[in-house]
Formats: C-alpha cells, sequence, structure tokens
C-alpha cells in the first residue's frame, strides 16, 4: 500500500519560491504517474503537474498556469517527488496535494496525501 507524506508548505512574498515535497512509501507500481494537485477556497481542485514513467518512457506535463514557473521532478533513490514553485502569485494559494496514480494492469485506487499549505501574500 503506497502512502504519501507531504512537507514544504509556508508563506512566501509575492515572487518568491517554494519547494514541496511528497515522500512516498510502499510499492509503487513501474508504470505510474505522479502529481500536484491544489485547491483553493470556492474552486475546484486543480492539477497543476504531473510526472508519468510509462514503459520505460518518462514525461511531464503543466497547464498553462504554472507553466515556467513549476517544475515536477522526482528522485528514484528516495521515492520521493519535489514540486519547485517560483514566481509564485497571490493566486497560487491553495492547499497543496500530492497523487500516485498506478498504471499497472490492475486498477488500483489512487492515493493522496494530507495537503500542505501554501499562502503568497501580495
Amino acid at each position: 500500500q503506497v502512502q504519501l507524506v507531504e512537507s514544504g508548505g509556508g508563506l512566501v512574498q509575492a515572487g518568491g519560491s517554494l519547494r514541496l515535497t511528497c515522500a512516498a512509501s510502499g510499492s509503487i507500481s513501474t508504470n505510474h504517474a505522479m502529481a500536484w494537485y491544489r485547491q483553493a477556497p470556492g474552486k475546484q481542485r486543480e492539477l497543476v503537474a504531473t510526472i508519468t514513467t510509462f514503459t520505460g518512457f518518462r514525461s511531464t506535463n503543466y497547464p498553462d498556469s504554472v507553466k515556467g514557473r513549476f517544475t515536477i521532478s522526482r528522485d528514484d533513490a528516495k521515492n520521493t517527488v519535489y514540486l519547485q514553485m517560483n514566481s509564485l502569485k497571490p493566486e497560487d494559494t491553495a492547499v497543496y496535494y500530492c497523487n500516485y496514480k498506478s498504471l499497472g494492469s490492475i486498477t488500483r485506487p489512487d492515493v493522496w496525501g494530507q495537503g500542505t499549505q501554501v499562502t503568497v501574500s501580495s
């Protein structure tokens, strides 16, 4: 059973940077996706970054709202995923969640972290 533990949230000024960490434990499928989502008050949960490993090929994807500012990466040896957030804006304020999705031959439920608050002041 995969478990995710998040850290790194906090309060920063606009234009600043934060690095979120998601430490995974358990059996990670060879084919899988890790992602960061965020949810601001009164808004739907929004995908902000994905990093996918499929048949040995690794890819990343970002929505336009964060392209050029956010970078998702991972340390395979540590089973840890990072979200480097630069040039932060007040509209980036949200609770950020780590997500794991198995892409194996059998269906398994997604796994979510507990969330970490990111607040960007004007």
